[in-house]
């Protein structure tokens, strides 16, 4: 018996995903156990007869989990764009990332030619409490150099275990010599929502991706800003979804559900035609019918869909910006069993209220708004992709479509979907989608 047949992977439930980032979602699935074909089995024979060969006459010895983990993902990427393998470490951040809290520093970076910035220091944080400040140049983590690091790389060595130590070499502008700086690590809450009153009438939220407690951070949110801004002040809400790759099924369906007071959601359809899920809303509008304005661009993906789309098809919202990506797949994340890994599977599509299908489509927007991108930022425009753009997608039900821009200028002033939005809000623009009609909202087909 080969040393691949000696290997045993053992199967385990999973929870159904949602997103380009994920966690657990609403359903559930498993490995199920199937008998292959003589054609399956004899393929089976041959990877085990390659992996053989490479275990004792490649030129080096090969790292056999290494080889494995490889074998696996190369059979699950060859699905789709969307399905993976990650090893125990990537299942491990994954569930951190998505969680919405981590043990770390608490800043945000950003790695620019080999040279690891800080954007920004989270408040009441290590990083805060230490004193490092934006524009400070990580040189070292635990006396390794960054260069060389990619970013992930990099946020992997400051991250660890809460209450073990790190230490920074850090470089700043204008200082002589480079600072040492030892930091403990604690538990970091990341809040997905930003909130703020433009002017003193209109209520911005933004939101950067579905993780586990945005939709509890959306009611804070909102009930912030109206204890600061009187009702009759209040012209209404810019929901900013822009650049938000997705995350939580259950996190777009409780987001979309706080504007609606009735209707459907989002439907879920898998290989079976005849099972179908559906998500309604419950009774509650957190804003009281007040006018509402979605912000997407090329970058808003996957949940960030399926709230726009349930927005814009019950007539609740209009939807100003550019194209969104057009990721309708729904992804399962089912665990290997304790200390390995699990797979990302994509396991269904899903349809907004209309019936139709987003996929490699996206969602276009009542009212288009392309930013212009000055060429000084030209860098910061990634280059224009969509789902339809990746090798290997699933294909769309009708045309496909291609990729928007998802530039988003850091001032407000220069952000024409914001101003866009502001306008229509305060009745210096006027435009035949704004306010949207409920009457027109589109039938659910089921």
């Amino acid at each position: 018996m080969s040393w691949l047949r000696k290997a045993v992977v053992g199967a385990a439930t999973g929870a159904a995903l949602f997103g380009l980032g994920l966690t657990p979602g609403f359903t559930e699935g498993g490995l199920s156990a199937t008998t292959p074909g003589s054609e399956t089995s004899r393929q089976i024979e041959v990877l085990s007869k390659v992996l053989d060969i490479i275990h004792s006459d490649y030129v080096d010895k090969p790292d056999d989990a290494k080889l494995l983990n490889a074998a696996i993902d190369g059979i699950l990427k060859s699905l789709d764009p969307h399905s993976n393998y990650m090893d125990a470490k990537s299942y491990a951040e994954m569930q951190a990332t998505t969680s919405g809290q981590f043990g770390g520093l608490g800043m945000e970076i950003n790695m620019v030619d080999g040279v690891l910035k800080v954007l920004e220091p989270m408040d009441d944080t290590p990083a805060s409490r230490a004193g490092i400040v934006a524009g400070d140049i990580i040189d070292e983590v635990d006396g390794t150099p960054v260069k060389g690091l990619t970013l992930s790389q990099a946020v992997d060595k400051m991250r660890g275990t809460p209450g073990t130590e790190v230490r920074l070499e850090i470089v700043r502008q204008g200082a002589k010599a480079p600072l040492s700086v030892t930091l403990v690590r604690e538990i970091i809450k990341v809040s997905a929502v930003r909130h703020e009153i433009m002017g003193d009438d209109v209520g911005y939220v933004r939101i950067a991706q579905f993780s586990g407690r945005v939709s509890d951070d959306l009611k804070e949110a909102i009930q912030a800003i109206a204890d600061h801004a009187p009702p009759d002040v209040l012209k209404g809400y810019v929901v900013d979804l822009r650049n938000n790759p997705g995350g939580l099924l259950d996190q777009a369906v409780r987001v979309a559900g706080a504007f609606l007071t009735s209707g459907e959601i989002v439907s879920i359809r898998g290989r079976d035609p005849g099972e179908v899920q559906h998500f309604n809303a419950s009774p509650g509008d957190l804003i009281d019918g007040k006018p509402l304005i979605v912000l997407i661009n090329g970058g808003s993906a996957s949940a960030s869909e399926i709230v726009a789309a349930a927005l814009q098809d019950q007539k609740r919202a209009t939807i100003v910006g550019s194209r969104t990506f057009g990721k309708a797949s729904v992804q399962t994340i089912i665990p290997l069993g304790p200390g390995t890994g699990a797979l990302r599977l994509t396991t269904a599509r899903y349809y907004r209220p209309s019936g139709h299908s987003l996929q490699a489509q996206g969602v276009n927007p009542d009212m288009e708004v392309l930013q212009d991108v000055p060429k000084d930022a030209a860098d910061q425009e990634p280059q224009i992709r969509s789902e339809a753009s990746l090798p290997g997608h699933l294909k769309a039900e009708g045309a496909e479509q291609t990729g928007s821009q998802s530039y988003v200028p850091a001032n407000a002033k220069d952000d024409k979907a914001l101003q866009t939005a502001l306008a229509l809000l305060r009745g210096s623009m006027t435009n035949p989608a704004f306010p949207p009609n409920p009457t027109q909202a589109a039938a659910v087909v089921h």
